[in-house]
């Protein structure tokens, strides 16, 4: 169900546009950092002679 918009529906539906792409921005950039730095516990870790788990 789309409301009607009008003379507005350009600004409007490009501000959800603009809005899911930093969301996706965020979210993907705070996977990519929980990697990294789960990578890097897990080299430390290692480095101290500790098992996972």
């Amino acid at each position: 169900m789309m409301p009607e918009l009008g003379k507005y529906a350009g600004v409007v539906l490009s501000s959800y546009a603009v809005t899911m792409l930093l969301l996706l921005a965020v979210v993907g950039l705070s996977l990519w950092r929980a990697a990294r730095v789960k990578r890097a516990l897990h080299e430390v870790e290692m480095r101290q002679g500790k098992q996972d788990g």
